[in-house]
């Protein structure tokens, strides 16, 4: 399919007519509309989104990262991680911008208890992004699927962030992906709620793509969220969406009536037909 066949069928997308006409009224804004253009191949060819993305490198992207402030000294795990994803999903992680957001990963993002971040700005607490005595769960969650997008769609090996994902995992399968270690209660809200797009909350989708990605299936540890997935699965074989995020920018892919077709599709690509 050539590239003018490519923007055709864009253009006949009643959610890409949604995603390009998005009122931007701040920086957020325009994060939320990027990350959900990302999940859709090949809408970097769209002028819209060449001009999305410039507009993020001129007033998100640092030196240092991504920061949703635009101030590189407030740089939050998870915004930085949510950004570089998307920014590897349209092709961009070989950019200056996606490198600087990896190095940022590759430097001060921890992933276990024992690890001291020397990151020294305390912007990085703000909405629980720090990483003192406890590593923040969605931090590391949001991080770890980056790192794994990162994998699949750039065209060279980086052992570093093979051992990042693997460090990462282990210290979430710990948790059994979404546990509590005190009281096996969820870690965070929304945590065991289906949503897609993603968001800043770290949501059972993001857990299932870990697993399936990192091919954990055969895990004793990830039990739990398969007995999840077997409660949450519709008497259509399909999953529903749980959670919508609400903020402007952000638009959903789908509602809450009937199974999504978009996280039945990804689940299934994820995790195999025959897990259930």
């Amino acid at each position: 399919m050539d590239k003018t066949e490519t923007l055709n069928l864009l253009g006949d997308s009643k959610l890409i007519e949604k995603l390009t006409h998005v009122e931007h009224k701040n920086l957020l804004t325009h994060i939320w509309n990027l990350i959900g253009l990302a999940e859709i191949p090949n809408t970097i060819d769209l002028p819209y989104t060449q001009n999305l993305v410039s507009y993020v490198n001129k007033h998100i992207a640092t030196e240092e990262g991504f920061s949703y402030t635009g101030i590189a000294t407030e740089i939050v795990p998870c915004y930085n991680a949510l950004i570089f994803e998307a920014y590897c999903r349209l092709g961009l992680g070989h950019t200056d911008e996606a490198q600087a957001a990896l190095n940022w990963i590759k430097q001060y993002q921890v992933f276990d208890r024992v690890t001291k971040t020397t990151w020294p700005y305390e912007g990085i607490c703000k909405h629980g992004g720090c990483m003192k005595n406890v590593p923040f769960f969605i931090g590391i969650g949001k991080t770890v699927r980056a790192l794994i997008t990162y994998r699949d769609f750039s065209q060279n090996e980086d052992t570093e962030v093979n051992q990042l994902i693997q460090i990462g995992l282990e210290y979430m399968m710990q948790h059994h992906m979404f546990q509590r270690l005190s009281n096996q209660k969820p870690i965070s809200p929304h945590i065991t709620d289906i949503m897609f797009p993603q968001s800043y909350v770290l949501s059972l989708t993001d857990i299932v793509y870990i697993i399936g990605k990192t091919n954990s299936l055969n895990r004793p540890e990830i039990l739990p969220v398969l007995d999840l997935l077997k409660d949450k699965q519709t008497s259509t074989s399909g999953w529903k969406i749980d959670y919508i995020y609400s903020y402007q920018g952000y638009v959903p892919f789908d509602n809450r009536r009937k199974d999504s077709e978009w996280i039945t599709s990804l689940f299934l690509s994820w995790l195999g037909t025959d897990v259930f």
